[in-house]
């Protein structure tokens, strides 16, 4: 969008929010760059240059403005809806690869050589993946200055810098200010927590709660998720420890609340959050395509602003898509504690225990490694999950072997492609299937719920049970009825 200044002048003129993240506008006169929505007067078009990135401004010698403070905008949506090598190269910076790994590990996720990636990466967004990680960087340090009270060198580290030096440099390069001046300019009643982090996750308008934490709080997992004194609290594993984080929906922003074993997983965990509510879709765009059906439009305009919740982890998603085929949402509920309770890791919470749950927070059960060459036990560890649960030695032999459902089975989570472009598991001389909700739940990719044709068992949904979806007799797979599946089409 970028490269069409006509659009972005508009845009700037009459700042419009719905621009934040797909465009930032650098002024040369002053050598700042600024979000669409910036509220000072705007300058004249002929001072104004457009990026597709804060890193590409920053690369090119601008810095931040000091009122709108576009490096807090939120990202943009092209990174959720895309499957392409650029849009997982930006998944995975967000998600701290870069910092952890480096380029070279980028590369080896992706598939490609490093030079492949950045010609790419500069020719879309005007910057590298050095430099995009550069800008995460930036803004984490800028959010540890605002809400901790640490010592500037832990801060440094904890944000991913290899020194004071740089963590200096790049600080006033980007704010043009010194860490100490970016402390300083807080207000005097702020009031700094020093247990846990306070901050504000910001979408893009209208957002409907209800039917976004409606869902999380129905589906929650005893002991991994709750909701407690109006906000959504779960852990989180995280690559250098873990976490609980505690989501409060409010009237214009995300309050997000995070205890961290490790200040350095303080960007993934914003990621994390932020991917799982869908906080960087174009809500208005989203409604405007669904309002051309004439069955959802009283629908759209009745509650807009709909997100379809996703996860913080696709292996757990996995295993829970599993869970919940063919059984009702407590029973789901009910098995996913139950693994919980077996194989997760007990964590401690510093607000306290549960009221209303006797189960001790704990971190969902790790991923093994995909190519473990463990031998699958015999037997689960207790006879509650082969009892009336036909899929027990399926998810029992998943988690000892590592090796995901075959056929159709997808590359790794992070790699995996974009929620909304993925394409049909790829056809096989085994027959598949897999329900419909399990298949698209979350916009996820198909084939993570893809699981071996086995004989059908007496739990098995039945035409015109739960759901009312019908058996497809051409290609296997469990399809939902006609009318449902059409629109859907229609839709995609």
């Amino acid at each position: 969008m970028h490269i069409d200044s006509e659009r972005c002048v508009r845009a700037v003129r009459s700042k419009d929010a719905r621009f934040d993240g797909w465009f930032f506008t650098a002024v040369l006169t002053t050598r700042i760059y600024c979000r669409p929505s910036c509220p000072v007067v705007p300058p004249k078009p002929a001072n104004m240059t457009f990026y597709p990135s804060a890193a590409a401004c920053q690369q090119a010698g601008f810095r931040a403005c000091k009122r709108c403070r576009p490096d807090t905008s939120p990202g943009s949506p092209e990174w959720n809806q895309r499957a392409d090598l650029v849009a997982r190269a930006m998944r995975l910076i967000g998600d701290g690869v870069v910092d952890r790994e480096g380029v070279p590990g980028l590369a080896t996720r992706l598939g490609y050589s490093t030079r492949q990636i950045e010609r790419q990466l500069l020719a879309e967004l005007g910057a590298g993946p050095l430099a995009l990680a550069r800008a995460q960087r930036a803004q984490t340090a800028r959010l540890l200055i605002e809400t901790t009270s640490l010592p500037m060198a832990e801060i440094a580290f904890a944000a991913g810098f290899s020194s004071i030096r740089t963590f200096n440099d790049t600080v006033r390069e980007v704010f043009a200010l010194s860490p100490s001046e970016l402390r300083g300019r807080l207000p005097k009643k702020t009031v700094v927590s020093p247990g846990a982090l306070t901050l504000r996750l910001p979408f893009r308008a209208p957002l409907n709660p209800d039917n976004l934490f409606g869902h999380l709080a129905a589906t929650a997992v005893p002991g991994v998720e709750e909701w407690r004194d109006g906000a959504y609290r779960r852990t989180l594993r995280l690559p250098y420890g873990h976490g609980i984080v505690a989501l409060t929906p409010a009237a214009d922003h995300i309050g997000c609340r995070l205890s961290l074993s490790d200040l350095r997983d303080l960007p993934v965990a914003i990621s994390r959050c932020r991917r799982m509510l869908d906080l960087d879709a174009d809500p208005v765009a989203i409604d405007d395509q669904l309002r051309a059906d004439p069955l959802l439009a009283p629908l759209v305009d009745k509650a807009p602003g709909r997100r379809v919740p996703r996860t913080v982890d696709e292996a757990e998603f996995a295993v829970r898509a599993v869970l919940g085929q063919q059984v009702s949402t407590a029973a789901a509920r009910t098995h996913a504690a139950r693994l919980v309770t077996a194989h997760g890791e007990a964590v401690t919470d510093p607000e306290g225990a549960s009221p209303t749950s006797s189960r001790p927070p704990r971190r969902w059960p790790p991923s093994p490694p995909s190519r473990s060459r463990c031998p699958v036990p015999a037997a689960p560890p207790s006879p509650r999950w082969s009892a009336n649960w036909p899929r027990a030695d399926f998810i029992w032999a998943w988690r000892a072997t590592g090796r995901r459902p075959a056929p159709g089975s997808c590359p790794s989570p992070a790699s995996a492609p974009g929620p909304r472009t993925s394409s049909r598991c790829a056809p096989s001389a085994t027959p598949t299937r897999s329900c419909p909700p399990t298949s698209e739940s979350g916009a996820r990719p198909r084939s993570w719920a893809c699981r071996p044709h086995r004989p059908r068992s007496p739990h098995a949904r039945r035409p015109g049970g739960r759901g009312g979806r019908t058996r497809s007799s051409t290609c296997g797979r469990r399809t939902a009825t006609r009318s449902t599946s059409c629109r859907c089409e229609d839709i995609q």
